[in-house]
């Protein structure tokens, strides 16, 4: 199960950005796709920079609703970064539809996420941690697709995507 009982504010629809990547990308000095360096923010810093949307699910480990994300339906080819910092942490071929709400991957980039026991809730889980920013992901299962048996559940809003024909260093 990848809910929590705690859920984000829903920000106004008519904010969305037209683009798929995360408006919160715009005004971060720490977003970077090339650096990899670890960071270590403050909250007080983060909550300055990101929506709150974007914070409540990255910095407070909260949740999307299911079925609500951008990328739950999306099948482009391209990549996934951190929403907060910019590293890489999936490819598009490793998504998969697994209808639980939240977007599916079999495989994350080995050097893109970090795990941690999450035994909140009064259920074992083990959450995913982007790597170069601890910011909360999602979780991952073993009761994915071959050739990992592995289903990385993540929140769309902590995902900023890049289609192949713009993947481009920013």
């Amino acid at each position: 199960m990848c809910s929590q009982v705690k859920q984000p504010q829903k920000s106004n629809s008519t904010e969305k950005s037209k683009s798929m990547e995360n408006s919160s990308t715009k005004n971060n000095p720490y977003y970077s796709r090339t650096d990899h360096t670890k960071l270590n923010v403050a909250n007080s810093e983060w909550k300055k920079i990101l929506s709150p949307e974007v914070y409540a699910v990255s910095r407070e480990a909260e949740t999307e609703r299911p079925g609500t994300g951008k990328y739950n339906n999306f099948d482009a080819l391209g990549e996934y970064y951190c929403a907060v910092c910019g590293n890489h942490l999936f490819r598009s071929d490793s998504k998969f539809s697994s209808t639980c709400g939240w977007p599916s991957f079999f495989e994350a980039e080995k050097d893109g996420v970090i795990y941690k026991r999450d035994s909140t809730y009064g259920m074992e889980r083990t959450e995913v941690l982007c790597k170069r920013c601890d910011s909360h992901l999602g979780h991952v299962f073993n009761d994915g697709p071959p050739p990992t048996g592995t289903r990385f559940c993540m929140n769309s809003v902590s995902l900023d995507f890049v289609a192949d024909n713009k993947t481009a260093a920013k």
